[in-house]
């Protein structure tokens, strides 16, 4: 509990019984679980509930269709009379959920006013502070940068933020941070540095910098614990080391990193995409993704088969000395030398469990089963911890069966 609010836990009404009997500081904690419509009513209980609702714990502004604050004109008088009436009283959690697949938020006079929220919040020293909008919004965001030594985490939905908000240096325990649908646009020649996170989230976001969607962001993250990237539209982020990584998920689909020969061999590609760098600042024959992930305990690396990021990482393959989990598809088991298989396989010498999905989409698969590497036939140059296989799949086909061949599968 923030030190601000320990102070309110003694005061209670004397002779009081049922819910009256708690202190302030719980029934403020109670009123923050509440919709913030909900909370401002209870101020016509009694007269000690009167202004309770201004110092309640969290702020939840739920803006969508049915519900009560659906009307946007509604919304933005509420909103008016809510911070005017809290003036700056402090707020553990805050959550703006503005519109939905049937209520698109375009009201210009309620989106010229989000940004002004959104920074109150931040100024009544939100720990957690969740901003989310319907997907397509696309609502823009003052460019100043966050500051707060009180926010740990921030969650983005449908917003564009570009240039200093991505200085989070002013946010010195800023630990999770999570973008969904936003487009994020850097500096020109800046390097975006998360150096507190320890949980970043990106997911169906376009991230590029000024200088045009074929350059790529530096991302440096250096207490990173998780890491997750789904749909990363435009062109791939370079990920500098991470070397307290324990577990990253990384999904390649819809990338803007698309092989100019789709029919071509995977691991002998020399078109001019798959082995030029872009316009990568700084760029060197470390690859973009796998060796910033190379200090990860457990890994998850899908791609779709049009994708060069990983085939090119993979030509300056890094040691995965701490990899124990690992999860690949079928991108990973074309052609049929199985080059990028045996290549990673290699490099991670104590791996211990292996799991593929192979030509299915999942998350749900109508074949699982498990086997386990011949203790004869096996390479010597695969992991010695590593005895079961976890594959999913469509069907047991020919190509599934290519693939425990190789891998010599009981």
């Amino acid at each position: 509990m923030p030190p601000w609010r320990k102070g309110r836990e003694v005061k209670k009404q004397h002779g009081a019984t049922g819910i009256d009997a708690l202190p302030d500081g719980i029934l403020e904690h109670i009123l923050g679980l509440l919709p913030a419509e909900e909370a401002v009513r209870t101020c016509v209980l009694a007269r000690r509930w009167r202004h309770l609702w201004k110092t309640a714990a969290a702020l939840r502004i739920i803006c969508t269709d049915g519900e009560f604050l659906g009307p946007m004109d509604k919304l933005r008088e509420f909103m008016e009379h809510l911070l005017l009436g809290r003036g700056g009283a402090p707020v553990e959690l805050c959550e703006l959920r503005l519109g939905d697949l049937g209520n698109v938020l375009i009201d210009e006079d309620v989106v010229s006013r989000v940004d002004h929220w959104f920074r109150h919040a931040v100024g009544c020293n939100a720990q957690i502070l969740r901003l989310l909008l319907c997907p397509g919004s696309y609502l823009q965001l003052n460019d100043s940068p966050v500051v707060s030594n009180h926010l740990t985490r921030l969650e983005l939905c449908s917003v564009e933020v570009k240039g200093s908000f991505l200085n989070f240096s002013g946010c010195p325990n800023l630990e999770h941070l999570e973008f969904f649908s936003c487009e994020l646009l850097s500096e020109s020649t800046a390097l975006i540095s998360f150096q507190s996170l320890k949980h970043l989230s990106i997911m169906t976001c376009g991230l590029s910098l000024n200088m045009g969607l074929e350059s790529r962001v530096r991302i440096s993250a250096p207490n990173l614990v998780s890491l997750v990237m789904d749909e990363c539209l435009g062109s791939t982020p370079i990920f500098e080391s991470m070397s307290s990584l324990l577990e990253a998920s990384i999904k390649m689909m819809d990338s803007g990193d698309q092989c100019e020969l789709w029919d071509a061999n995977y691991w002998d590609c020399s078109c001019e995409s798959c082995d030029s760098y872009g316009n990568t600042p700084g760029g060197c024959n470390n690859g973009v993704l796998l060796q910033g992930l190379s200090k990860a305990k457990s890994l998850l690396l899908i791609s779709e088969p049009t994708t060069y990021i990983f085939k090119r990482d993979m030509r300056w393959c890094p040691m995965f000395s701490n990899l124990k989990n690992l999860w690949l598809n079928d991108y990973w088991c074309v052609p049929d030398d199985f080059n990028m298989l045996a290549c990673i396989l290699e490099h991670s010498p104590i791996l211990e469990k292996l799991t593929l999905q192979l030509f299915s989409e999942g998350p749900e698969h109508k074949v699982e089963f498990e086997g386990h590497l011949s203790p004869t036939e096996r390479s010597t140059a695969i992991s010695e911890y590593l005895n079961k296989i976890e594959v999913k799949c469509e069907a047991v086909d020919e190509r599934i069966v290519k693939v425990l061949r190789f891998l010599h599968v009981l």
